[in-house]
């Protein structure tokens, strides 16, 4: 069970009891689409935000969960919220009868190293690690997605998208969201040999 600083929050309580077996943090669920018209949810979790120093947004890959996910982005102060994303994954939950509109498994259908891999992955605290997270160089900017091909020119989306698969990144990212997970992931150069390896 590992320990995490930022508050973080998930769509339901499936989801929940799933990330309460591998880490020790504050969890609070959304409650779906309710959470749009909950003034005072939003409220809470702005006040918990800034006591916890930041929180950590984990959703679901499909399109509903980018939908509560750029909801909250906007909703909450930016230097508070950091994004975790897992994989797209196909498949469906063990207590459901089908899988889901998208065909993909759900944060609750995670493994326990796949939601530690993408809370990592988000810069989470981890409070029994006691050295910091690596300092990083100059951010990733729009202008190296365009000079790398990954925006703005002619094949440049099924480009992004062969990049997503290969990071194990959800498909629905943006390229606003993309340039955020890569400046998580990695440092320009990082960026630059990982597109070499994956010869992209």
């Amino acid at each position: 069970m590992r320990a995490i600083k930022e508050v973080i929050v998930v769509e339901g309580r499936y989801d929940k009891n799933a990330l309460s077996q591998v880490v020790d943090a504050t969890i609070i669920t959304l409650g779906g689409f309710s959470v749009f018209n909950d003034k005072e949810k939003l409220a809470f979790l702005r006040r918990l935000a800034e006591k916890q120093g930041g929180m950590i947004v984990l959703t679901d890959s499909d399109g509903a969960g980018f939908v509560i996910r750029n909801y909250l982005k906007g909703a909450l102060p930016r230097e508070l919220v950091k994004q975790a994303y897992i994989p797209d994954i196909a498949g469906k939950e063990r207590r459901k009868r089908k899988a889901g509109k998208e065909g993909k498994l759900g944060v609750e259908g995670m493994k326990p190293e796949v939601l530690l891999e993408a809370l990592r992955r988000a810069g989470a605290t981890f409070l029994d690690e006691a050295d910091t997270p690596k300092q990083k160089g100059d951010p990733i900017t729009k202008a190296d997605l365009f000079a790398m091909g990954l925006s703005g020119g002619a094949g440049s989306a099924a480009k992004r998208q062969a990049l997503l698969q290969k990071l194990e990144l959800p498909e629905h990212l943006t390229a606003n969201g993309l340039l955020e997970a890569l400046n998580v992931l990695f440092t320009r150069e990082e960026l630059a040999a990982a597109m070499e390896e994956l010869e992209l």
